[in-house]
């Protein structure tokens, strides 16, 4: 069963929001850039051997919702064994693709889904053979 296994923080001012994060939580930062092949900065949120997951931080795509105009919130992303699969069933259950499957160099095959509702979700199957 996939279970939430990464966490994306969407930001205008990338240096701004990891000071934040930093000093707000003690989170720190490993550039994952290429992989992505963009600015991205892995958050480490603690010790491997602690109950939690770790995340990333990125540019913002598109401008932030107004106030009362909904949520901005944290995009989960879902640890997943076969992507190809996974997809199907988001869309048989009524999801849409968001962005399409990508590959994440030597790293991941990863992609984002809107829901029903309309909330962004990830999913990330890792395979070091992706290109």
């Amino acid at each position: 069963m996939p279970r939430p296994v990464h966490f994306e923080i969407q930001v205008d001012d990338i240096e701004r929001a990891k000071a934040f994060y930093a000093t707000a939580f003690g989170w720190t930062f490993e550039d994952y850039s290429e992989f992505i092949g963009a600015p991205y900065w892995g958050i480490v949120t603690g010790d491997e051997a602690e109950p939690g997951i770790n995340g990333g931080l990125l540019k913002r795509p598109a401008s932030a919702p107004a106030p009362e105009q909904g949520t901005n919130a944290f995009v989960c992303t879902m640890g997943v064994q076969d992507y190809d699969t996974t997809e199907a069933h988001i869309l048989q259950a009524g999801g849409q693709v968001a962005l399409p499957k990508q590959a994440l160099s030597g790293m991941a095959w990863q992609g984002y889904y809107l829901d029903t509702e309309g909330n962004t979700i990830g999913i990330h199957q890792a395979d070091s053979e992706a290109v």
